[in-house]
């Protein structure tokens, strides 16, 4: 698996991901989102892709608000599940915020993705750490 910044060709894939894996509420949402974040800082956007086939299999979307870097949403096709492909985007945008000098990182957490919270635990985030994403400005215009 490789974890690479978002690609304009990668947008009707990772659409379809995104319809597959949320619900059309979620999904609704966060297009808009990963469309107004790809507007101001596409380098915020990581997708994973398989190795051998190059499809790309998972995104993550973050993105930095008041000098704050944010996991926004974070999507991985249902036969790639439980195989690291969630922590090694999570890590890799980690990487991304640090290079920013970010003040903190934290993981914006709401209805749609609640049930992510233990893959965020286990890799050292706190409940200190999650905040709902109503704040961010990539979700409230």
């Amino acid at each position: 698996m490789i974890v690479r910044s978002f690609r304009l060709s990668d947008y009707a894939v990772v659409k379809q991901l995104l319809a597959d894996v949320f619900s059309q509420s979620c999904y609704n949402v966060t297009m808009d989102a990963l469309g107004n974040q790809l507007s101001w800082d596409s380098e915020m956007v990581m997708v994973a892709e398989h190795r051998m086939s190059r499809e790309v299999i998972g995104i993550i979307i973050g993105t930095i608000d008041n000098n704050n870097g944010y996991y926004y949403r974070i999507a991985v096709r249902a036969d790639y599940r439980r195989q690291g492909v969630g922590k090694a985007m999570i890590e890799s945008l980690k990487k991304r915020f640090l290079l920013r000098e970010v003040n903190r990182i934290m993981v914006s957490v709401d209805v749609h993705n609640e049930s992510i919270i233990p893959l965020y635990k286990s890799l050292g985030y706190t409940t200190n750490d999650f905040l709902p994403p109503n704040r961010l400005r990539i979700v409230a215009q």
